[in-house]
């Protein structure tokens, strides 16, 4: 069930964050419970993606530890609990609210469509891996009822989502080079190739951040959401020089757990962003 990708679901506090009611209890408990619904939704996809990908992950160094992969948890029994999981979740969000329901019900669709076709079209593939963290910020809107929510942050999301896509696939491609044994969409790519893109990326999302910071209509007339451009410009080089001459090779969502530095960097944009937007407007 990989219950450490549901951070991943964190996205879903975007509205309720940025929109200015964090500190509205019935709006935050909305947005935790939609949070549960969405992990265990995505829960449910990757029990359906293991028995999938189980072939080949025993092929991989690390995926063939995989419970399902290994042998350790029947494949009928991993999609017995994926459809517990994903009937529970649907289901408990259409009592929470019907919109989030449908766009829950959108994510679970594209997930399943990446799971058994899409993943095979390169760079398509990492598109509809980044428009599950859109739909997970487009879920929290009609939780909190968000009226004031800037249209840049879809746009800084689906970034930075495509920026963890694409350092997911130098980091498989750098450990397990382009032969297609363990995923065949690797032959399809090529580091430089992933290392430009990488590099595209992460300058349209300064610009695009920078953009919100002071052009936002919601946001303090003082501009002090500009204090927090700093915290992700390091956080987004700290990646790069981790990558390129670290040589780690992991993904965002993977070094942001471990590497110290860029730790404190999200920590700390976190604090200035919620400074600005609810002490110093």
């Amino acid at each position: 069930m990989r219950p450490r990708q549901w951070a991943k679901n964190v996205f879903i506090f975007a509205p309720l964050v940025f929109d200015g009611k964090l500190l509205r209890p019935e709006l935050f408990l909305n947005t935790l419970l939609g949070f549960v619904a969405l992990s265990l939704l995505s829960s449910a996809v990757y029990l359906i993606n293991d028995c999938a990908d189980a072939p080949a992950d025993r092929q991989h160094p690390k995926k063939r530890e995989r419970p399902i992969a290994r042998g350790d948890v029947p494949v009928g029994v991993a999609l017995a609990w994926a459809g517990l999981l994903a009937a529970a979740a649907l289901l408990g969000g259409y009592a929470l609210n019907t919109s989030f329901a449908l766009i829950a019900a959108a994510y679970f669709g594209a997930t399943l469509a990446y799971t058994f076709w899409l993943k095979h079209v390169v760079l398509l593939d990492v598109f509809v891996l980044a428009s599950g963290f859109v739909l997970r910020v487009a879920a929290g809107i009609p939780l909190v009822v968000a009226e004031r929510f800037s249209p840049w942050l879809y746009t800084c999301a689906g970034l930075l989502a495509l920026l963890i896509g694409f350092g997911k696939r130098r980091a498989e491609l750098a450990e397990l080079g382009n032969s297609g044994k363990t995923r065949a969409i690797l032959a399809a790519y090529s580091l430089p190739l992933l290392d430009q893109v990488i590099t595209a990326i992460t300058g349209a999302l300064i610009v695009s951040y920078t953009f919100y910071t002071f052009s936002a209509p919601q946001l303090p007339a003082n501009h002090a959401m500009m204090l927090t451009v700093p915290f992700v410009g390091y956080a987004l080089f700290r990646y790069l020089y981790l990558i390129h001459v670290k040589g780690e090779g992991g993904a965002p969502d993977e070094l942001v757990f471990k590497d110290r530095p860029l730790i404190a960097a999200v920590i700390l944009w976190a604090l200035v962003a919620i400074l600005a937007l609810y002490v110093l407007d």
